[in-house]
């Protein structure tokens, strides 16, 4: 079985390069779960009862990835449709009746766990958006339609402005992967642009709005309604304020950041501190959860950094030769959304990680610990699966086909030879 072959037969189908990147980034989370969770396992005096949750979870996305990519796609469509308005209410819960964690209100209980409804979101507005765009593309101008472009914008603010009080990153990775979605189907050109520049100028003005708040009015916010805004300005204005002096620097004032760089700067290059022997993890408090990929790197070194990286390229990479080989726009939609979600999600947090952000709170799909994530992570490979082995299963050899037809039609129609002459 080669490396990125479709299997179309057995209990195992589907894209083998995808299926091979998914059982490898639950293998590195098992790993880097148990390291970086050794915190928190001290404190409770249960030292194995985070990995063996974790690793429970993986099992169960694993499962639900399998049991998509065996669900018929026309079902899968279905539900995604319907779940979009559900997504929506249950948005609308978490911001009344949402409990608190770590300063925002993004989960609901639901039969004793936590649920993230965003994650729900994510995924269902890639479904509904995919078969909006694939019914309303015009074959004849080939684009899609103005009606079912600005249909896509409206169902797109609606969760992000749900979500954004709470979670302004996980609003803009949204706009920005709805946007990319949206080029692929072909939109009408100015009035693509046009949108894009507005919404480009409103994110820069939000930015430099927020850096140009005073101090005094980001503490007056905290313990109101608006403390989201106040924890915004001063990631914004943190992550861009450094001492002319390294002694200067206070490493009190923002001690995830503080940690998270020194993780990735005594990683080292080819070699780090070894697996399981991180030491920062002691000092950040989502060691394994937003951080997770400083531990990586403090452990591992740069090399198992960019493994890290390349496995969610490698991701996206084969999504854009699946969606090639698709002879429906609506699966080759959604698995660009699915794919494009999850590896912007992942470069954000390694952006996060190494510094290159200010902090935004995105797990890395499918490595962190969580519970909604995980889960909702293994539906979309489910589906990127599906579409692999459909696709791969009606892909016709085109250039063969087409040159049969022809020679079969011109000996049809060619002029028939003259009979000979009877015998006298």
């Amino acid at each position: 079985m080669m490396f990125g072959l479709t299997k179309k037969k057995g209990w195992l189908r589907g894209d083998m390069a995808v299926w091979s990147i998914l059982i490898m980034l639950c293998l590195i989370s098992i790993v880097e779960v148990y390291s970086a969770s050794s915190n928190m396992s001290y404190s409770n005096g249960k030292y194995w009862s985070p990995v063996i949750q974790h690793s429970f979870l993986l099992v169960i996305a694993l499962a639900l990835a399998w049991l998509t990519h065996i669900t018929n796609l026309g079902i899968i469509k279905l539900a995604l449709f319907l779940l979009y308005p559900v997504s929506i209410i249950l948005l609308v819960v978490v911001l009344v009746t949402g409990r608190d964690v770590n300063g925002a209100a993004r989960f609901i209980p639901v039969l004793g766990i936590t649920f993230q409804p965003s994650e729900l979101a994510k995924l269902c507005l890639i479904g509904a958006a995919s078969l909006l765009l694939s019914t309303g593309y015009d074959k004849e101008k080939r684009q899609t339609g103005k009606k079912s472009f600005w249909w896509l914008i409206g169902i797109t603010l609606l969760p992000c402005a749900l979500i954004f009080t709470e979670n302004l990153s996980t609003a803009v990775i949204i706009v920005l992967v709805m946007a990319i979605l949206a080029w692929i189907a072909s939109p009408p050109r100015k009035l693509f642009y046009g949108v894009c520049v507005c919404v480009g100028a409103l994110a820069l003005a939000g930015y430099l709005g927020l850096k140009s708040v005073p101090d005094d009015m980001s503490e007056r916010l905290q313990g109101t309604s608006l403390h989201r805004f106040a924890t915004w300005i001063h990631r914004v204005k943190s992550h861009s304020k450094l001492p002319a002096d390294p002694q200067d620097y206070d490493i009190y004032e923002n001690v995830q950041v503080t940690h998270a760089h020194i993780a990735v700067a005594t990683g080292g290059l080819l070699k780090g501190r070894g697996i399981g022997q991180s030491v920062e993890r002691d000092f950040l408090p989502q060691a394994y959860s937003d951080f997770i990929y400083a531990i990586i790197i403090e452990e591992g070194g740069l090399v198992w950094g960019i493994v890290v990286m390349a496995l969610y390229l490698l991701l996206l990479y084969r999504c854009i030769r699946i969606a090639r080989r698709c002879k429906n726009r609506y699966p080759a939609y959604i698995v660009m959304g699915i794919g494009l979600m999850l590896v912007t999600q992942a470069m954000v947090n390694m952006a996060v990680a190494v510094g290159a952000m200010p902090v935004t709170g995105q797990t890395l799909p499918l490595i962190s610990k969580g519970g909604t994530s995980v889960l909702i992570s293994g539906i979309s490979i489910g589906i990127i699966l599906k579409v692999s082995y459909g696709a791969k299963r009606i892909e016709p050899r085109k250039d063969v086909k087409e040159v049969a037809e022809a020679v079969e039609t011109e000996e049809k129609t060619a002029t028939p030879e003259m009979p000979e002459p009877p015998a006298v």
